[in-house]
């Protein structure tokens, strides 16, 4: 699917200069001449980044852009600052309003082309989950929530910090003072056998779902996590 760019800028011939650049680079581009227009269409449809004039007829881009990073639906999109405007002391004023980059004019569409690949290389980063699989476990590390075989598994949040952990180092034994410096930090002074007592809450949660067998003791030496070990 293209990338949505919108433009917002009052000149007709600036944008159809940039709308025929990156429609050649694969890019959809809408247009919009003012701040009403630009916000309605980003409402109808969100762009995946916006392209913002600093002077539009109806509204400062700045403060356009301060609206935009208002709206929950808006906030995270990438947005690029076109101005005539090259003191340090108004692109700061851009930046400080919400805008990720800034161009002056007037803007080398060479420029334009990588820097919004850069942002949407940056955006698209930030919009991957950052989950962990292991056998039927799947831990998603931003939303903090566990499931098991796709159904969602309620954890403490000392037995989700502790699984996250075994399930980041698998197939290797960690001994309970390893794992007191590693879950609960070095300066946390507390006994070994809590370890034991957070194990077992968390043994018995994978239980219901006859999962408690991917964290296994070993003898004299701590515990292990095996994503590939299911309960009976």
């Amino acid at each position: 699917m293209k990338k949505r760019i919108l433009c917002i800028e009052d000149e007709a011939a600036i944008r159809a200069m940039i709308r025929f650049s990156l429609e050649r680079e694969g890019y959809a581009v809408q247009e919009a001449a003012d701040a009403r227009v630009a916000r309605d269409l980003a409402a109808d449809q969100l762009p995946d980044l916006m392209l913002v004039d600093w002077m539009l007829p109806d509204l400062s881009g700045p403060e356009l852009i301060r609206r935009f990073r208002r709206d929950p639906l808006t906030r995270d999109i990438p947005i690029i600052m076109l101005t005539a405007k090259s003191e340090e002391d108004d692109m700061i004023h851009g930046l400080d309003a919400g805008a990720d980059d800034y161009l002056i004019k007037p803007v080398s569409l060479k420029a334009l082309s990588a820097r919004i690949k850069a942002l949407l290389r940056r955006s698209e980063g930030f919009d991957e989950q950052r989950v962990i699989n292991a056998g039927r476990l799947q831990l998603n590390q931003d939303a903090h929530q566990l499931r098991i075989d796709g159904t969602p598994v309620h954890l403490g949040t000392t037995e989700y910090r502790l699984l996250e952990f075994f399930m980041q180092h698998p197939e290797k034994v960690y001994s309970r003072a390893q794992l007191l410096d590693f879950v609960w930090g070095q300066n946390t002074y507390i006994e070994e056998r809590t370890v034991d007592v957070h194990v077992l809450r968390l043994r018995k949660t994978l239980k219901t779902h006859a999962a408690d067998n991917v964290i296994q003791t070993i003898r004299g030496a701590g515990y292990l996590f095996s994503g590939e070990s299911t309960g009976d």
